[in-house]
């Protein structure tokens, strides 16, 4: 028996062909539409957009107003053309800045600071960051006309207790570092008006002396191990911000209500379950973020809109990081980690002062998206 051969007619395979290609072609079209109108293109675009801004050196404020970014082309030509303005500006003040008063250091290949430094003790300013020095010399009390100490993101494991010979301080500067005290004699610094020691991860305590500094107006001592909030924060009466997130606190002081000047009190990343009523007498209050995972009891008055305070509940939904390391590389690691968080939360609460309201919580995402 012979082979059985089927034979089509070649219209009705042309036929099928050309519905399976309309058919296609609707999907496509249908599909196109859908990213259209979908939030993605629009997220897309508004990625671009900041990326494009990021890559001119444009500031978020000029582009970003209460959460929302204008893609317009109009206003990327004006912000750059403002953005260049002050770039120019700052130029000219960072030339100003950079004058016979003021020492700069940054750089991985410093170790130790120059031996030449010691003859300058006429410098106001130090200003050092992003560098392997672990210490901080002794005859920095030399420096009698020494204002502001900024040294953010060294190797830092200890300051001198030399340094509460300076007199004239204004600032100091040690977050991302890795010290786990604070010198007491910091204290005699009276005249201080800032002090940042955030980042430090080890930091569980500061002296009783900080007491005498009763002209601090600005606190940072986030992303530590502090369980409570410190004695001598209390009894800096003319404090206006206070950041002591990301530690262990589980509640608050009941005389919390002692620093009557504060403005702003960051308190997220914690695991307090309840907030106390001695809140409510901060009349000066206006800004109070916290981490609402584990609150299960707070003053009502805390989130009526009638008031000025604006109340923010962040609900944390951290991605846990399945990336073991070991010793210093996973310290560095979460180092860097906690200073992104921070320069997030910096961002975030920046666009805060612009709103004239916040919603009653927020939910902050982490999430890897690509285009």
């Amino acid at each position: 028996m012979g082979h059985k051969v089927v034979v089509f007619d070649i219209s009705v395979v042309r036929a099928l062909w050309e519905t399976r290609v309309k058919k296609h072609k609707a999907w496509q079209k249908k599909e196109a539409e859908r990213l259209e109108k979908s939030a993605l293109e629009k997220i897309k675009e508004e990625w671009n957009f900041v990326a494009e801004c990021r890559r001119k050196g444009i500031p978020q404020a000029a582009y970003c107003k209460n959460g929302f970014v204008d893609t317009s082309v109009r206003l990327l030509d004006k912000i750059e053309r403002k953005s260049l303005a002050r770039q120019s500006s700052l130029s000219k003040e960072r030339d100003k800045r950079s004058s016979e008063f003021v020492f700069e250091l940054s750089g991985e290949h410093w170790q130790e600071l120059p031996d030449s430094l010691k003859e300058q003790t006429h410098l106001k300013e130090w200003h050092i960051s992003n560098t392997l020095i672990q210490i901080i010399p002794t005859y920095i009390e030399l420096f009698q006309a020494m204002r502001i100490l900024d040294l953010p993101k060294n190797q830092i494991s200890r300051l001198p207790a030399e340094i509460g010979c300076l007199k004239n301080l204004k600032e100091l500067n040690v977050s991302f570092n890795r010290l786990k005290s604070i010198p007491p004699e910091l204290g005699d610094c009276e005249g201080l008006e800032k002090l940042d020691c955030s980042g430090n991860l080890e930091l569980t305590e500061l002296p009783f002396e900080l007491s005498n500094l009763k002209q601090v107006s600005f606190v940072d001592i986030s992303v530590n191990k502090f369980s409570s909030v410190p004695i001598c924060v209390l009894r800096m009466s003319n404090l206006r911000w206070l950041d002591i997130s990301n530690n262990n606190l589980n509640d608050l002081p009941q005389d919390i209500d002692r620093l009557e000047e504060l403005e702003t009190f960051l308190l997220y990343k914690n695991k307090m379950t309840y907030l106390p009523y001695a809140l409510l007498n901060l009349k000066k209050l206006t800004l109070l973020v916290v981490s609402g995972d584990h609150l299960v009891e707070l003053p009502t008055a805390l989130c009526d809109s009638s008031t000025p305070l604006k109340f923010v509940s962040l609900m944390d939904n951290p991605i846990e990081n399945t990336q073991y390391q070991d010793g210093d590389d996973m310290i560095e690691s979460e180092r860097d980690r906690q200073h992104f968080d921070k320069e997030f939360m910096k961002a975030y609460l920046e666009d805060l002062k612009e709103r004239e309201s916040v919603p009653s919580y927020t939910t902050k995402v982490s999430f890897s998206l690509q285009l």
